[in-house]
């Protein structure tokens, strides 16, 4: 653990500093007491700790939520809400006393837990621990590769894109599993901007920590190849002293830090000074009760008749933090404006990628793939595409979970993301590359596709086997809940990916995951399907996607020949692929790998005289958002005769193809075999959809 020297960092902390920290301490007892519920004792015992970086270290502008030159706060204990709001209130972003005060009411701009796009000055949503702190380590990966973009020659330190993201995390975070894979990553990418603040307060609802958390935390970190601090404000059990001027100090020493991420151990005693339940897991999570409250206030020298109390003279100060801060403010903006009239190029660029805009005739870079009856496989298709995009989407990165030659994530000649003494003989790069390597790290994969995209300026990728999307479903589940455009790749869909085996074959995860509101599922049929997928996904920034893809081959169709429909269809998300003359008899609807049987069956059922329509329907969610006219055209609601055929349980599909309707699916686990015995075992056979349709048919006409 490194030392710093306290005497070595001046920290101007008057009067008024005092006044506000005292404020918003008894202010979070008020409004959890208020609430009914909620998570006080956080908010009290960190409110100096937060007040420090808002007022005097982090570089921001309550008048500029979204400068792009400002730092970054993750409130990673989002149970401590609190703890953010009142931080902003103080500065002036928007918040007001009536605000904290309607803390976890409906319709307030002070929810139990911080929502992005919710409230002004909320960086990511945080509740789910250790999701904010993974999320860091993607905003630190994100503020390197902005930075390579825009201004990679600049000395370290001088660019206006160089900022620090600052984390505020509780016990809770460092023990989800999520931070630790999350954290070996940023270590090994040697984050120097990354700053964590860990509130080591040994208390969470099951009261003390020891009962399931004894590990030496800092020498994990250190294994990680984290720069790790301490801060000890209970002088090893002695008098407790909230002791700034060392906690500004040791920020000060991981700012030096600018090789390693750094693990500021901050002790603290949770609640203090609240007289009855400081160090009790009853001021953790719930109201303190009337008594308790005003013991706190008397405590802090306060009127214990007052609610909600703050001295105007000291709200007049803390936000005029922007005028404190115009010198440095102004400093970055003669910066921003000399990089712009050096770098035109670069300049329009940012313009670009701040506007969320694409460039220009960008979609002529997308392939397009002959027809082909073996054709290849979705994944393959995927790989093409992204690298037919490299050049004109260089805000366009990502990778995979270590499973880049399956997943088909790399854009081919493009560097690695990686520092350049950790190359290997496979991977080559820098540290503004392209190809990002999360290792066998599903989870915090997400996590940090979350924090890439949140920072704001690219469009980050990562991918795995559909199978273990499991391991990385809060962070989806986060993703869609923001509405972060996070994309997913998932490939290996179904049974048919094999000799594997039943562990790594999705059966429920296709409707698992269109059960998450928010986020599109999309799963193409052939390759001129996936390249169009693509672009529905790119063209869309308001939420996440995951694209989901095939191992084995799959027929490129012909498109505009032998009666097959463009693929453009796929950007209304389901589309006639295959039509007859006049009203079908039956509408045959697959997905991804699927479409290929209903295409067959089609040719069957027309030997006998019945007229069978195919729709590929490769997102339903997309499909969903058209106007009614045109999904009745699709789906007219006179065609009572319905057969779906997708490779995974038939759950949602009761609800598209009706009463009359029949489903080819797979209602069980798999089995290892070659993917076409196992259809052929399983029944998700073209067979299979012609006696469905002709059921189908007759259950219609009954």
């Amino acid at each position: 653990m490194s030392t710093f020297d306290p005497a070595l960092t001046p920290l101007e902390w008057n009067d008024l500093d005092q006044r506000a920290v005292t404020a918003i301490k008894a202010m979070a007892a008020d409004a959890v007491e208020k609430a009914g519920n909620g998570h006080p004792g956080t908010a009290i015992s960190l409110a100096p700790a937060a007040y420090l970086l808002f007022q005097k270290v982090m570089r921001h502008d309550p008048s500029d939520a979204g400068w792009v030159g400002r730092d970054r706060f993750i409130l990673s204990a989002g149970h401590s809400s609190l703890t953010i709001y009142l931080q902003l209130f103080l500065a002036g972003y928007g918040l007001e006393l009536d605000d904290i005060a309607a803390l976890r009411q409906w319709n307030s701009k002070t929810p139990g837990h911080p929502e992005v796009g919710h409230t002004t000055g909320v960086e990511i949503t945080t509740g789910p621990l250790g999701q904010g702190l993974a999320a860091a380590t993607g905003f630190a990966f994100a503020s390197r590769r902005e930075r390579g973009l825009l201004d990679p020659e600049a000395a370290a330190g001088t660019s206006p894109f160089d900022h620090h993201v600052y984390v505020i995390a509780g016990d809770g975070d460092l023990q989800e599993g999520v931070t630790s894979e999350a954290g070996s990553l940023a270590g090994h990418q040697e984050l120097g901007n990354l700053i964590v603040i860990w509130d080591d307060n040994k208390i969470s609802i099951e009261d003390q920590t020891d009962i399931s958390f004894s590990e030496d935390v800092v020498k994990r970190y250190e294994a990680y190849g984290w720069h790790t601090l301490h801060v000890d404000w209970t002088n090893g059990g002695g008098e407790y002293t909230e002791d700034v001027v060392a906690l500004a100090a040791a920020i000060e020493a991981a700012k030096a830090e600018t090789g390693k991420p750094t693990l500021i151990r901050l002790s603290t005693i949770i609640g203090w000074p609240s007289p009855k339940k400081q160090d009790t897991y009853a001021i953790h999570g719930s109201a303190l009760g009337s008594a308790e409250v005003e013991g706190l206030k008397e405590a802090l020298g306060l009127d214990v008749t007052k609610s909600f109390q703050i001295d105007d003279e000291v709200l007049k100060y803390t936000r005029s933090v922007a005028e404190r801060q115009a010198a440095q403010r102004t400093a970055w903006d003669e910066a921003f404006t000399a990089w712009q009239a050096a770098n035109p190029e670069n300049a329009a660029l940012l313009a670009r990628l701040t506007a969320k805009e694409l460039p220009a005739g960008w979609t002529d870079a997308l392939p397009e793939f002959p027809a082909d009856p073996k054709g290849i496989a979705t994944r393959v298709a995927s790989g093409k595409t992204l690298t037919a995009l490299a050049p004109v989407l260089p805000e366009l990165w990502g990778g995979s979970a270590d499973l880049a030659g399956s997943n088909n994530t790399t854009m081919d000649g493009e560097p690695s993301f990686t520092q350049p003494h950790r190359q290997t003989r496979t991977w080559k790069g820098d540290v503004y590359g392209r190809t990002l390597h999360f290792g066998i790290r599903e989870h915090g994969m997400g996590a940090i596709l979350n924090g890439i995209a949140l920072h704001g300026l690219t469009r980050p990728y990562g991918g795995t086997f559909f199978q273990f999307a499991d391991y990385m479903r809060g962070s989806v589940r986060l993703a869609a809940l923001d509405g972060t455009p996070s994309i997913f790749v998932w490939t290996h869909d179904s049974v048919g990916l094999g000799e594997d085996g039943p562990t790594h074959q999705p059966v429920e995860h296709l409707w698992a995951y269109r059960a998450i509101p928010n986020l599109d599922i999309v799963r193409p049929a052939d390759a001129n399907e996936t390249a169009w997928a693509w672009r529905g996904i790119i063209e869309n920034t308001s939420n996440p996607a995951g694209l989901i893809l095939s191992r084995q081959n799959l027929p490129t169709f012909p498109r505009g020949e032998e009666g097959f429909a463009p693929a453009d269809g796929v950007l209304k998300g389901a589309y006639t692929l295959l039509d007859t003359d006049g009203t079908p008899d039956v509408i045959l609807i697959g997905t991804g790998s699927e479409v290929q049987l209903a295409v067959r069956a089609r040719e069957t059922l027309a030997a006998e005289g019945i007229k069978a329509r195919v729709v590929s329907a490769p997102s339903l969610e997309w499909f969903a958002r058209q106007p009614a006219e045109y999904r009745e055209s699709v789906l007219p609601a006179g065609v009572k005769a319905r057969v779906s055929v997708e490779a995974g349980i038939a759950l949602g599909w009761a609800g598209i193809v009706g009463d009359a309707g029949r489903s080819v699916s797979l209602e069980h686990f798999g089995a290892s075999a070659p993917a076409e015995t196992l259809f052929r075992e399983f029944g998700i056979t073209a067979e299979a959809v012609v006696a469905a349709a002709r059921e189908s048919i007759a259950a219609a006409q009954a």
